[in-house]
Protein backbone atom coordinates (compact mmCIF):
# COMPACT_ATOMS: atom_id res chain seq x y z
CA UNK A 1 0.00 0.00 0.00
CA UNK A 2 2.47 2.37 0.81
CA UNK A 3 4.41 1.83 -3.01
CA UNK A 4 0.54 3.28 -3.84
CA UNK A 5 1.08 6.35 -2.26
CA UNK A 6 4.66 7.03 -3.46
CA UNK A 7 3.20 6.81 -7.25
CA UNK A 8 0.14 9.37 -6.33
CA UNK A 9 2.96 11.46 -4.89
CA UNK A 10 5.06 11.57 -8.00
CA UNK A 11 1.80 11.87 -10.47
CA UNK A 12 0.97 14.93 -8.36
CA UNK A 13 4.65 16.43 -8.64
CA UNK A 14 4.81 15.66 -12.20
CA UNK A 15 1.54 17.47 -12.92
CA UNK A 16 2.30 20.26 -10.62
CA UNK A 17 5.73 21.19 -12.67
CA UNK A 18 4.43 20.61 -16.04
CA UNK A 19 0.91 21.91 -15.65
CA UNK A 20 2.64 25.01 -14.03
CA UNK A 21 4.88 25.71 -16.79
CA UNK A 22 1.97 25.25 -19.36
CA UNK A 23 -0.25 27.46 -17.58
CA UNK A 24 2.72 30.37 -17.21
CA UNK A 25 3.13 29.65 -21.29
CA UNK A 26 -0.85 30.61 -21.71
CA UNK A 27 -0.11 33.75 -19.32
CA UNK A 28 1.71 35.80 -22.05
CA UNK A 29 1.62 33.91 -25.11
CA UNK A 30 3.79 36.43 -27.68
CA UNK A 31 6.58 35.51 -24.75
CA UNK A 32 5.94 31.70 -25.37
CA UNK A 33 5.99 32.16 -29.42
CA UNK A 34 9.04 33.83 -28.53
CA UNK A 35 10.86 31.76 -26.26
CA UNK A 36 10.04 28.84 -29.16
CA UNK A 37 11.72 31.01 -31.62
CA UNK A 38 14.47 32.08 -29.72
CA UNK A 39 15.61 29.17 -27.16
CA UNK A 40 13.58 25.80 -27.90
CA UNK A 41 14.17 26.16 -31.78
CA UNK A 42 12.44 23.58 -32.42
CA UNK A 43 13.15 22.15 -35.91
CA UNK A 44 10.96 21.40 -38.61
CA UNK A 45 8.11 23.27 -36.82
CA UNK A 46 7.31 27.01 -36.97
CA UNK A 47 7.49 28.82 -33.44
CA UNK A 48 3.88 29.17 -33.07
CA UNK A 49 3.04 25.52 -33.75
CA UNK A 50 5.88 24.08 -31.60
CA UNK A 51 4.00 26.49 -28.69
CA UNK A 52 0.63 25.28 -29.13
CA UNK A 53 1.65 21.81 -29.37
CA UNK A 54 4.43 22.20 -26.47
CA UNK A 55 1.87 24.27 -23.87
CA UNK A 56 -0.74 21.89 -25.13
CA UNK A 57 1.26 18.86 -23.75
CA UNK A 58 2.09 20.76 -20.35
CA UNK A 59 -1.60 21.11 -19.94
CA UNK A 60 -2.90 18.13 -21.23
CA UNK A 61 0.08 14.98 -20.57
CA UNK A 62 0.53 15.74 -17.31
CA UNK A 63 -3.61 15.19 -16.23
CA UNK A 64 -3.30 11.99 -17.79
CA UNK A 65 -0.75 10.80 -15.88
CA UNK A 66 -2.50 11.77 -12.75
CA UNK A 67 -5.68 9.91 -13.68
CA UNK A 68 -3.92 6.87 -15.26
CA UNK A 69 -5.21 7.27 -18.74
CA UNK A 70 -3.73 6.44 -21.76
CA UNK A 71 -0.68 6.38 -19.12
CA UNK A 72 2.17 5.50 -21.40
CA UNK A 73 1.25 7.15 -24.58
CA UNK A 74 0.66 10.46 -22.36
CA UNK A 75 4.32 9.51 -20.71
CA UNK A 76 5.86 9.16 -23.90
CA UNK A 77 4.86 12.58 -25.03
CA UNK A 78 5.77 14.17 -21.86
CA UNK A 79 9.22 12.16 -21.85
CA UNK A 80 9.79 14.06 -25.23
CA UNK A 81 8.82 17.32 -24.21
CA UNK A 82 10.77 17.24 -21.56
CA UNK A 83 13.89 16.01 -24.11
CA UNK A 84 13.50 18.89 -26.18
CA UNK A 85 13.54 21.47 -23.39
CA UNK A 86 16.44 19.72 -22.00
CA UNK A 87 18.22 19.65 -25.11
CA UNK A 88 17.55 23.28 -25.07
CA UNK A 89 18.25 24.26 -21.71
CA UNK A 90 21.86 22.81 -22.60
CA UNK A 91 22.75 24.86 -25.42
CA UNK A 92 21.77 28.06 -23.61
CA UNK A 93 23.07 27.42 -20.12
CA UNK A 94 25.54 24.66 -20.05
CA UNK A 95 26.58 25.21 -17.17
CA UNK A 96 24.10 25.27 -14.71
CA UNK A 97 23.83 21.88 -13.90
CA UNK A 98 21.15 22.29 -11.22
CA UNK A 99 18.37 22.96 -13.58
CA UNK A 100 19.70 20.14 -16.35
CA UNK A 101 19.63 17.75 -12.86
CA UNK A 102 15.58 18.93 -12.89
CA UNK A 103 15.17 17.78 -16.37
CA UNK A 104 17.00 14.44 -15.53
CA UNK A 105 14.88 13.99 -12.73
CA UNK A 106 11.99 14.58 -14.37
CA UNK A 107 12.72 12.00 -17.29
CA UNK A 108 13.78 9.35 -15.06
CA UNK A 109 10.22 9.96 -13.22
CA UNK A 110 8.04 9.77 -16.71
CA UNK A 111 10.54 6.93 -18.00
CA UNK A 112 9.07 4.50 -15.00
CA UNK A 113 5.60 5.32 -16.30
CA UNK A 114 6.79 4.35 -19.82
CA UNK A 115 8.46 1.28 -18.57
CA UNK A 116 5.55 0.11 -15.98
CA UNK A 117 2.56 1.70 -16.62
CA UNK A 118 0.39 3.30 -13.96
CA UNK A 119 -0.06 0.89 -11.53
CA UNK A 120 -3.29 -0.35 -9.67
CA UNK A 121 -4.76 3.58 -8.60
CA UNK A 122 -5.58 4.12 -12.22
CA UNK A 123 -8.10 4.52 -14.82
CA UNK A 124 -5.91 2.21 -17.46
CA UNK A 125 -6.12 -0.37 -14.49
CA UNK A 126 -9.72 -0.30 -14.09
CA UNK A 127 -10.57 -0.41 -17.58
CA UNK A 128 -8.05 -3.51 -18.04
CA UNK A 129 -9.66 -5.07 -14.97
CA UNK A 130 -13.28 -4.58 -16.52
CA UNK A 131 -12.04 -5.51 -20.31
CA UNK A 132 -10.01 -8.63 -18.41
CA UNK A 133 -13.85 -9.71 -16.99
CA UNK A 134 -15.18 -9.23 -19.97
CA UNK A 135 -13.59 -12.34 -21.60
Amino acid sequence: MMIHGFDLVVRLYLLKVFFQSGLTKIQSWQSTIDLFAYEYAVPLLSPEVAAVMGTAGELILPVLILVGLMTRPAAIGLFILNAVAAYAYALTDFYNFTGMLDHILWGAMILVYILYGPGPLSFDHLISKRLDSSD
